[in-house]
């Protein structure tokens, strides 16, 4: 079984990795092999990134306020949110724990899912030290409850896109559960599939986000391009087209 390389870090946040941003919200484009928060590796997160690149945009010498309200595992890229005010980081950790959002992810994977569409029940457990959550049928002791859609999208020359929408947010939640239905992510070694990426990624991708603004109470829409890795690219057409979101100032 090959192993993934190490995670080498990516460059500071840029005007292009910015999908969205207001008064409240900003909205970036992850790209894999980023962690989201300080962990115990010592590489720069994700969070001071977004944090530099407003201080430096607003010109705040004492640095800016930046809430985290979900994350993304390392491996995995695209679209995550970030609240720029306590207000909002309230109210959208509300609407996460609520499940009023809705969040849409791709993954690459070789064998087909059996059925073509369904849902996906399981009750986790994550071992913290080995960083490896487990599927279970039943509840079990230490076990979340975790659920998800899913269908096939579409097939190119022996891969499959299946489109996920996550009901829960667990962590490692749809690389496990895809894999209890015989169909790990391609690159995702740790569950099962056999070889590991070299790209510091694996085929799964945050796609889209959608959501009542927590401030303005207007529908917010947010679509994270595909990775330009030369493999990604390939699947675009698969997928709906990128809606547009409106970006405007109180």
């Amino acid at each position: 079984m090959n192993k993934r390389l190490p995670f080498i870090p990516s460059g500071p946040i840029t005007d292009d990795d910015v999908l969205y941003e207001d008064n409240h919200l900003i909205v970036v484009n992850k790209r894999a092999g980023d962690i989201v928060q300080v962990d115990d590796t010592g590489d720069e997160p994700l969070d001071e990134k977004v944090k530099k690149y407003l201080a430096k945009k607003y010109n705040k010498p004492n640095g800016a306020f930046l809430g985290v309200v979900h994350r993304l595992d390392r491996p995995v890229s695209g679209v995550i949110l970030f609240a720029k005010t306590s207000k909002a980081l309230e109210r959208m950790n509300e609407l996460f724990k609520t499940r009023q959002m809705r969040k849409t992810y791709y993954a690459v994977v070789r064998n087909r899912p059996n059925p073509p569409f369904g849902n996906l029940v399981h009750w986790l457990v994550k071992n913290p030290k080995k960083n490896v959550t487990t599927a279970h049928g039943h509840e079990v002791k230490g076990s979340l409850r975790s659920e998800l859609h899913y269908r096939l999208a579409g097939e190119l020359n022996g891969y499959y896109l299946i489109e996920v929408n996550p009901i829960t947010g667990r962590p490692h939640q749809i690389r496990v559960q895809l894999a209890s239905l015989n169909c790990p992510i391609v690159g995702d070694n740790k569950y099962g599939y056999p070889r590991g990426s070299l790209h510091n990624s694996i085929s799964l991708h945050a796609r889209r986000l959608q959501f009542m603004h927590p401030i303005k109470k207007e529908p917010v829409e947010v679509t994270a391009p595909l990775p330009k890795d030369g493999f990604w690219e390939k699947f675009a057409h698969l997928m709906p087209p990128a809606g547009e979101t409106e970006i405007r100032e109180d």
